[in-house]
């Protein structure tokens, strides 16, 4: 579960980017959050994920006090219970695809699964990349293993910035569809930021920012 309380973020002396009361997502919800360019989006899923400490209010995740844990804590916590998809990849461009995955399994704790990575590349129509790197994949096929690396470990809490951007109609319903599927699979709480008006019709729920 997911709560917010009294979130503000600024940077140096400029205006806040991001205000918010309040907010609570419940395990197993799947939250859509909208708004303008420049409302916040990114910065409220980074303060969620652990990226960012806000300049003011709190974070609870399952309980815990977010920020109240040490550095190395706070990024164990995220590599255990949290999926994040950001704009940008941000795959290790020295490993292929199999490597990017069993080092995102490593630096949870967890052991090397290759079973587990290759049903998940079966569902984003990648397992001929394997061996591939991040330099001979497509823009589409680097979007849909980031969100492969993103549900690998079966996390609680799925975190989604604009994960259809540079996807077509047809890629981009199979992630939202493996978003939503693993989401549900697992109890997990998903919250997608995005501009996209295909995504719009596949949530009840929004946060409009």
């Amino acid at each position: 579960m997911i709560t917010l309380e009294h979130i503000s973020h600024h940077y140096k002396q400029q205006a806040p980017v991001l205000t918010l009361h309040s907010f609570e997502a419940q395990a197993g919800e799947h939250w859509l959050l909208l708004g303008k360019s420049g409302c916040g989006k990114t910065s409220l899923l980074h303060i969620i994920g652990g990226l960012l400490k806000p300049s003011a209010g709190k974070v609870l995740i399952n309980g815990q006090t977010l920020y109240s844990l040490k550095p190395a804590k706070i990024d164990r916590l995220r590599a255990r219970t949290m999926g994040l998809v950001f704009q940008k990849t941000h795959l290790l461009h020295t490993l292929n695809v199999m490597q990017n995955l069993e080092i995102a399994q490593y630096m949870a704790g967890l052991p090397i699964d290759r079973k587990r990575i290759k049903t998940v590349l079966e569902q984003l129509q990648l397992e001929h990349r394997l061996k591939h790197y991040p330099s001979q994949l497509s823009g589409g096929e680097a979007q849909r293993l980031a969100v492969a690396r993103a549900v690998l470990n079966q996390p609680t809490i799925l975190l989604a910035d604009e994960p259809t951007a540079s996807l077509d109609d047809e890629n981009a319903g199979k992630v939202i569809d493996l978003l939503k599927t693993q989401a549900q699979q697992y109890n997990a709480t998903l919250l997608i930021a995005t501009h996209d008006q295909r995504v719009k019709n596949n949530f009840d729920k929004i946060l409009q920012l």
